[in-house]
């Protein structure tokens, strides 16, 4: 496995989530911090114009833009496809290699803890996950199998994943959280210096995760307006258990809404306040024990 030379964090990709940002622009004004000496490290800001606004993004979803090569030849009118493009230039200079890690930082307004999600199993990545949850164990790994240059700034190389910290509202800021992230962040950079210099950083040959399996929506009414909320028995429980016949959603005239399926299943990103959009409620998860 050849050696890790350049890697990126990232932080503002939504320009509302603010510890991403403000980690970035510490690490940017101390780089000592997250340099280390096999690799260069490179701390950038993703949505400019968003983070200028506090808002999620100006034209449409900045994380849903990266799609490599196949962006538009012709010059966008679209801000965050040209932010797309730039930051794609900045990862892989003329005449260089793309960057051989790329950490995405964000926050959600759902109970998801600290989660590191990661878009393919390369043995790698799961070393790392298994790494950081053995240190803290209130890590929790999540994957969500994408293909390269799917849109995803993670998808972007091979090593690329997510810091997903929450819940954090939209626009604040969260002391205990920010610094939770931050040694999360520490943590990843010695790992892949413990790699660099042949060291084997692996505590544990197997990691808890839990893989994507599936989205739900909100019911909708025939107008195509939401017609139920989440119950409050499913709120703020986020990797729990969710069982056949129980409460999923509460209509607002107060009908209980169950879950019907026949296996077993563990929600996350539940009523992420940004996922409304997008018409996702929850995603649903298998937990399932991954050996190394």
């Amino acid at each position: 496995m050849n050696p890790i030379n350049r890697l990126a964090i990232v932080g503002g990709i939504h320009g509302n989530e603010l510890i991403g940002v403000y980690l970035v622009k510490k690490f940017q004004k101390y780089p000592h911090l997250i340099n280390r000496n096999s690799f260069e490290s490179l701390a950038l800001l993703g949505n400019l114009q968003a983070i200028l606004a506090r808002r999620r993004y100006v034209d449409i979803d900045l994380n849903r833009c990266f799609i490599g090569d196949n962006l538009p030849a012709t010059k966008s009118s679209i801000y965050e496809e040209l932010r797309a493009k730039e930051i794609q230039a900045i990862l892989q200079p003329e005449n260089q290699e793309f960057v051989d890690v790329i950490i995405d930082l964000h926050t959600t307004t759902a109970n998801m803890g600290l989660c590191i999600i990661i878009g393919n199993i390369h043995p790698l990545l799961l070393g790392l996950a298994a790494y950081l949850s053995a240190i803290n164990p209130l890590v929790k790994v999540y994957i969500h199998q994408q293909a390269r240059n799917s849109g995803f700034l993670r998808s972007l190389c091979q090593l690329g994943f997510s810091i997903e910290v929450g819940a954090v509202a939209q626009g604040t800021l969260d002391g205990e959280l920010f610094k939770q992230t931050e040694n999360l962040v520490y943590a990843v950079l010695d790992y892949f210096e413990d790699f660099n210099k042949g060291k084997n950083p692996l505590i544990q040959n197997s990691v808890t995760v839990y893989r994507a399996s599936g989205v739900v929506n909100y019911p909708r009414n025939e107008d195509g307006d939401i017609a139920a909320m989440i119950h409050p028995q499913l709120q703020f429980r986020d990797y729990q258990p969710l069982y056949s016949g129980d409460p999923l959603f509460l209509t607002f005239e107060s009908k209980e809404i169950f879950y019907e399926g026949e296996s077993t299943v563990h929600p996350i990103f539940i009523n992420e306040a940004a996922y409304y959009e997008k018409g996702i409620a929850m995603y649903l998860s298998q937990k399932e024990l991954i050996h190394i």
